[in-house]
């Protein structure tokens, strides 16, 4: 069959090729290397061969297809880092579902909206969220449980009866799947915190995947030798791509953490000798606090921003980045082989174009901040498009084709970035993207409230964390005293935990800007 790009006379750089293609033939000809190791914090690590996982991906995706998934369909993975986490994003790509990776810290609310919003067919999960997905993914043919909660034995009474076991998913790996390899098919989905009330689902084909891979491992410097400490989640792009596929692309291996843990960090690098990790100021701040080895073996850090002077006792370079989920990679990187800027994020990428631009789309002088927009190739350098949202697609898009970010940077003399702010009202809690519109569109529901507005205050060790002021319907003297219990009642119900406001204020009025709208740049000076 003849696809789209040769029907064009346009080659792509993975013509012909697609996710389980680059795992086959990692498994042919690194069979017996190390590519994944489970390192869980209350049992001895256990390593997965290129072979014998690329055999264990086969049976389960024999095993998907014969209880009746189909290709294009989704599938919702909602599980913390574990190897299983890995298989089942492997074995949907290889049968052709689609596979949806989704925040576990997500709340009942956002995790029907998943649901449904993709049309999930099926899930995977793990008994602390078992009870979770069954009463809020009601549409789902049958839902799968693995025997474990990333590493650790399950409480009782967190089982669903109805619940498949996970293991026995697994049929034999001789009947895997076969179908017409092609790049542009839909690979997999992640939810991201927009700027509207709902997280936009952004669609990655199989060659943003392998794109991911291939340029996150040369932005990188990986080797096949690397060992890639990751403990970020994931469900999130930085650790699926920057780390797993970056890995997986050079035949290098893959150390997976439960998640991140100061005290645990150091013995899992020796045990290892790990070479690379991906992190984030918050990670780093915390393992400031212990004890650091006078000898290890990394070589390379990546992180938000190049050199931070208060992380050098690491000993390690460390370059900075900037990428969303939209755009796969890293479309700022700093230098592996040069000196960066301390604390700029890097230079524009070479496979991206990147623009600075004044609120009137002016370009930017030195020194100037502006807003960030990015352009590369749909399907391939940038996300597919926003599923189900067609108009949500459109929009992010200016009319020169460059994708808006939403973020606004600093262009420094010597063409290095810094990053400045959101100027799409989004947060970055613990590493985490929330939208305040997503907050406020909660709290304005409780009885009581008139108007909320959701700022950033700066954290020591989150970045920034959310604070709510909030006008009553009948100012604050004659507020219902449970207003405060209510509104924090309400966001822990619909709201992942990191969303949730970490401080109620309660106002009778809110500094204004032009049209009325709330001045938010005072509400922040008021916390500052």
């Amino acid at each position: 069959m003849q696809n789209s790009a040769t029907a064009s006379g346009v080659v792509g750089p993975f013509a012909g090729l697609d996710v389980p293609w680059l795992l086959k033939m990692r498994a042919e000809v690194r069979r017996d290397h190390p590519f994944l190791i489970w390192a869980p914090f209350d049992a001895r690590a256990r390593s997965w061969s290129y072979g014998e996982f690329h055999d264990r991906v086969g049976a389960l995706a024999a095993g998907l297809a014969q209880r009746g998934v189909k290709p294009g369909e989704y599938v919702l993975i909602h599980l913390d880092n574990c190897i299983e986490a890995m298989l089942a994003w492997f074995a949907c790509v290889e049968l052709g579902a689609i596979a949806v990776t989704t925040n576990t810290r997500s709340a009942a609310a956002e995790v029907e909206y998943f649901a449904d919003h993709c049309g999930a067919v099926a899930a995977i999960t793990q008994p602390a969220y078992a009870e979770l997905i069954s009463n809020n993914c009601r549409n789902l043919r049958w839902m799968a449980v693995i025997a474990h909660d990333a590493g650790v034995t399950p409480a009782q009474g967190h089982v669903v009866p109805h619940a498949e076991q996970f293991e026995r998913l697994f049929a034999d790996s001789a009947n895997r799947p076969r179908r017409a390899t092609d790049p542009h098919a839909p690979c997999s989905v992640q939810y991201t915190s927009g700027t509207t009330s709902r997280p936009k689902a952004v669609l990655w084909t199989h060659a943003n995947a392998l794109w991911g891979a291939k340029v996150n491992a040369a932005h990188q410097d990986l080797h096949a030798g690397d060992v890639h400490q990751t403990y970020l989640p994931l469900f999130h792009t930085n650790a699926l791509a920057y780390s797993m596929l970056a890995s997986l692309w050079v035949g290098g291996t893959c150390v997976i953490q439960p998640r991140f843990s100061a005290s645990r960090f150091w013995s899992v690098a020796a045990e290892h000798r790990c070479t690379w990790t991906s992190t984030i100021p918050f990670c780093m701040k915390a393992l400031l606090e212990r004890e650091i080895p006078k000898r290890h073996t990394f070589r390379l850090w990546g992180s938000a921003i190049c050199e931070p002077p208060p992380f050098a006792a690491f000993g390690v370079k460390i370059i900075g980045w900037w990428g969303m989920t939209e755009t796969i990679t890293h479309g700022i990187i700093g230098e592996v082989d040069q000196p960066n800027t301390p604390m700029a994020i890097g230079r524009a990428a070479t496979e991206y174009g990147i623009r600075i631009t004044d609120d009137d789309g002016r370009p930017i002088a030195p020194g100037d901040t502006g807003n960030l927009s990015i352009r590369g190739i749909p399907g391939l350098s940038l996300f597919k498009e926003y599923l189900h949202n067609e108009k949500a697609t459109r929009e992010s898009f200016d009319d020169d084709g460059y994708f808006i970010t939403g973020d606004r940077v600093t262009l420094l003399e010597n063409g290095f970035i810094k990053f400045g702010d959101r100027s799409k009202d989004m947060l970055k809690v613990g590493g985490e993207n929330v939208a305040a519109s997503e907050i406020e569109q909660v709290i304005i529901t409780v009885p009581g409230v008139r108007e909320a507005a959701v700022v950033a205050k700066k954290h020591p060790m989150l970045d920034e964390v959310p604070v709510v002021f909030i006008i009553p319907h009948a100012g604050v003297q004659q507020a219902p005293p449970t207003l405060h219990d209510d509104v924090m009642a309400a966001c822990r119900k619909a709201l992942a935990d990191f969303k949730v406001p970490h401080e109620v204020r309660l106002v009778d009025d809110m500094p204004r800007s032009t049209l009325e709208k709330v001045a938010k740049a005072e509400l922040r000076k008021l916390l500052a």
